[in-house]
């Protein structure tokens, strides 16, 4: 006997797995300012400029979510059912990237951007959309193995803030502490740890 409800969930799968893969797309495209950078498009002060425009839209923009209701089918698709009366992850993955762009120069801060922009959507492939205070060896493994990847170019010349560049990624993303309740987003913090690795990298080099 045919199962009446399985047309439904195939829907509910098919939604699901559409808007994941829109999440990670959009959350890939966030290359594009480092891009403009590195294609000599644009100065690294502009690039910080457009990372502070972009933060106080999307500021704006959470805030009438928040606050007013302000509700669109682009937010039905981006944002995750948890994120509904909290801040979004797009909105502290943008934060986090302006603050590392504005507090570091380009050798240490785009690689650290790129950690998250690359790395945590191919993370959360490899764990299978798990929700985990610790990921599971094979994300840790995949993630801090991507971060190597995509710090190496940029710091070819010490290895050293590579791996700690790396190890500070793979970290922020794979242990989500809880505070008061609240489980910290990885979008708020892998740019941050993974630039405070990477300078760490940088100083002892400087000291062997």
């Amino acid at each position: 006997m045919t199962d009446p409800t399985r047309p439904l969930i195939g829907r509910v799968r098919r939604r699901l797995l559409a808007d994941e893969f829109a999440r990670r797309l959009v959350h890939a495209s966030g290359a594009g300012l480092p891009a403009l950078y590195l294609l000599n498009l644009a100065t690294w002060g502009q690039v910080r400029l457009f990372y502070m425009v972009g933060t106080v839209i999307v500021g704006a923009l959470e805030l009438l979510r928040l606050s007013v209701g302000l509700n669109s089918q682009i937010y039905d698709h981006l944002t995750r059912g948890y994120e509904e009366n909290n801040v979004a992850g797009y909105a502290l993955y943008m934060f986090s990237s302006t603050v590392v762009a504005v507090g570091f120069e380009p050798q240490i801060a785009i690689p650290a951007i790129l950690m998250l922009v690359l790395g945590d959507p191919l993370s959360g492939t490899l764990s299978s959309g798990e929700l985990r205070t610790i990921k599971r060896p094979p994300a840790l493994v995949g993630m801090f193995c991507i971060c190597v990847a995509v710090a190496a170019p940029f710091l070819s010349q010490t290895p050293l803030a590579v791996v700690f560049g790396a190890l500070g990624g793979t970290l922020a993303d794979g242990v989500k502490p809880i505070i008061r309740g609240y489980v910290i987003d990885d979008n708020l913090t892998i740019p941050p740890a993974a630039a405070a690795g990477i300078l760490l990298g940088i100083e002892l080099a400087t000291l062997l």
